[in-house]
């Protein structure tokens, strides 16, 4: 008996610390998820040494393998690591729960004051600075990710496709195909064109499931549905989300205007946390606080659960020369689908030549000196304060 009550205060301690922990991390983590990763490790391994950097990186593999936002996943698996089911739910919410107080604070002041000049300006100088951050995501993700020829192939296929307005789900998944079935008969040797050609007879296929954009009454059960679908199969960087949303709520649904998908991901990056929290702010624009905070959770769940079931499989899946294959296709899809998204964005944000000197600054501080993105929209709205 005292042994379990021992058991039980010691699991206690353990989960207000992941709580302490997570809930500082979800406060002041700005920058991204390769940045929120930098500050996992430098409290997980360096300062705490809950985890080796043998386990860390094994998590960290694991992220990549399956969907959702990596940060947050990374937060669960670390959670998990320490204190089982409950630390996966202790550890994965405190580091959400910040960004979502902020964001739906955000999305208040801008349903009550977003018609105000003084908010449209703020948005102003923030736009082209948020295009900025997306493109030097697409270059610093692009090199790691476009490793052969082929896979330049396929991508630049998914950026055709992309644009010609096939949906984004068939993109992604159609890509990842292609490469496992080319891996699975790589022992018969086909030359360049004829793998070229079977990457867009295969991805090509999906052109007649072309969506006509037909506009839908709002309702807070299919946006769940939506967010949960985004959350359940969206790979690779947190900012291939703009292309689901832009695709569904923007050009299918008109739920929101080009405007207010680029005031969403603005609030999304001035905040800390994941970027997934634009569906927070989206939720509360499209129907008050209720339907922000079901957007949070269907966004978020299946991150929860995807942890959860795939520990087991981790090592099998990273073992597999199939599954690297298919997560590779899936990955340059998600940068073709970025393209996509950043040139329709980019046309909205940038309109005038303050917009473009804004833009062009902001890409050099990111790409040549490593500026904090939080830092430059932050000056991106006292720049637009300014002028306007």
């Amino acid at each position: 008996m005292y042994r379990t009550i021992e058991q039980r205060a010691t699991r206690g301690q353990e989960l207000g610390r992941l709580a302490g922990l997570f809930l500082k991390l979800g406060t002041i983590a700005f920058g991204g998820p390769a940045a929120h990763i930098a500050m996992f490790e430098d409290e997980v391994v360096r300062r705490r040494n809950w985890l080796s950097h043998a386990e860390f990186l094994d998590l960290l593999g694991a992220t990549n393998l399956i969907p959702g936002p990596n940060s947050t996943e990374m937060a669960i698996h670390i959670g998990h690591k320490r204190a089982g089911f409950a630390g996966l739910v202790v550890a994965g919410t405190c580091f959400i729960l910040p960004a979502m107080v902020l964001v739906t604070a955000c999305a208040w002041a801008y349903v009550r004051f977003g018609s105000l000049p003084q908010a449209q300006a703020l948005l102003y100088g923030v736009k082209p600075v948020i295009i900025a951050i997306v493109v030097q995501a697409l270059w610093r993700l692009g090199r790691t990710a476009v490793k052969t020829i082929l896979l330049a192939c396929v991508g630049a296929t998914a950026v055709a496709l992309s644009f010609a307005g096939v949906n984004e789900l068939l993109v992604l998944f159609g890509s990842g195909i292609v490469l496992l079935a080319i891996r699975r008969w790589q022992r018969f040797p086909l030359s360049n064109a004829a793998l070229l050609t079977l990457s867009t007879g295969t991805m090509g296929a999906g052109v007649a499931s072309t969506v006509v954009a037909v506009a839908t009454p709002f309702g807070m059960w299919p946006m769940f549905l939506f967010f949960l679908k985004v959350g359940s199969v969206l790979f690779g960087s947190g900012y291939v989300l703009l292309a689901f949303l832009r695709a569904d709520l923007v050009e299918r649904w008109h739920w929101l205007t080009e405007s207010q998908l680029l005031d969403a991901i603005a609030v999304g990056q001035v905040t800390p946390g994941p970027v997934f929290t634009t569906a927070t702010f989206i939720g509360y624009v499209l129907g008050g606080a209720p339907t922000a905070f079901i957007a949070t959770v269907g966004i978020f769940l299946p991150a929860f659960v995807f942890v959860a079931i795939s520990g087991p499989l981790v090592p099998r899946l990273r073992a597999s020369p199939l599954a690297g294959a298919f997560l590779d296709g899936v990955n340059v899809a998600s940068l073709a689908l970025m393209v996509t998204v950043t040139w329709y964005l980019g046309r909205a944000a940038i309109m005038d030549v303050p917009t473009i000197l804004l833009s062009v600054a902001s890409a050099i501080l990111l790409l040549r000196f490593r500026v904090n993105s939080a830092w430059l929209v932050l000056g991106g709205a006292a720049i637009g304060l300014f002028l306007r």
